[in-house]
Parts: structure tokens; C-alpha cells; sequence
């Protein structure tokens, strides 16, 4: 009888431990690989269903624009009737980061012009990533403000 309460001991203790795992943690992101980002980002087009900027959303500066990610590090934002283009890069080296984010996962997005789309240039940190959907956020290490950019597909 003392084998069986210790093997039934011993296996409720083991499933125990199995199940527990470190993603509990509240601060943990959904960010994958780099390559699983990339990837997503690449298959399709995408618009911005939410932007976000020291507490003001912005997302209607966006409104119908279609993004493209492409294999060259390019992004092009276009309405059909102006188009704009930008960098985008997704790295894993947080040195250029001015947040004390856990993610160490960049979203990079740089344009040049119109001010607009100045405003998404950031090293934007990945809070989630599915194949339908790329959520961003930004700490401010300046002035303290975060911001949000959330792409979906179209």
C-alpha cells in the first residue's frame, strides 16, 4: 500500500511540475522568431486598425492605406492614390532599444516622409504576433509616453 501512495504521490507531483511552466509570467510577450515574424509579414498585405500616440489615436491618418513588407526590407503604403515608402527590419538585438522592455525582438520601421508616417518610425517591441495580426508597443524613453501600432491583414 506504501508503493501505491508513493507512486500516486509521485506522479500528482510530476504532472505538477510538468504543467508549470515560465510563459505564467504576466510580462512575457507572444513574439516568436525573427524568421516567423518576417515571415508573416511578408505574406500579404496589411493596414493599420490601430495606432496609438502619447494618448491620442491616430489611426485615421491610416485609413486606407494597404502596406507591403517585401524580401528587400522595403514597405510600401499606398491608397491608389499616393504611395510612400519606408524600411522595415525585424532584428533580435535590443541595444538601440530606450525601454526596459523583456522583449528583445525589434519591429524597425523607418519613413522619411509625410509626417504621418514619420510618427511610425520606432524600434517598436512585438507584443503579439499571429499570421493575421502584428501588435507593436513603444516606451518613450524621452518624455515616458507609450505608444501602440497594430497591424492587421487584410
Amino acid at each position: 500500500m506504501k508503493k501505491l501512495n508513493l507512486f500516486v504521490i509521485t506522479f500528482i507531483l510530476s504532472v505538477g511540475l510538468y504543467s508549470c511552466s515560465s510563459d505564467d509570467d504576466s510580462n512575457s510577450v507572444n513574439n516568436g522568431s525573427v524568421t516567423e515574424i518576417v515571415n508573416a509579414a511578408k505574406a500579404g498585405t496589411w493596414y493599420i486598425s490601430n495606432f496609438v500616440e502619447d494618448g491620442n489615436n491616430e489611426t485615421q491618418h491610416f485609413t486606407g492605406y494597404t502596406f507591403t513588407f517585401d524580401d528587400n526590407n522595403i514597405v510600401t503604403a499606398t491608397n491608389g492614390t499616393d504611395t510612400y515608402t519606408g524600411t522595415w527590419s525585424v532584428t533580435n538585438d535590443d541595444s538601440s532599444d530606450d525601454d526596459n522592455s523583456s522583449s528583445n525582438i525589434d519591429f524597425n520601421i523607418g519613413f522619411a516622409s509625410p509626417q504621418e508616417f514619420i510618427d511610425l518610425t520606432d524600434d517598436w517591441d512585438i507584443v503579439e504576433q499571429t499570421s493575421n495580426k502584428i501588435e507593436l508597443i513603444d516606451v518613450s524613453g524621452g518624455n515616458g509616453g507609450t505608444d501602440y501600432l497594430t497591424f492587421e491583414k487584410n
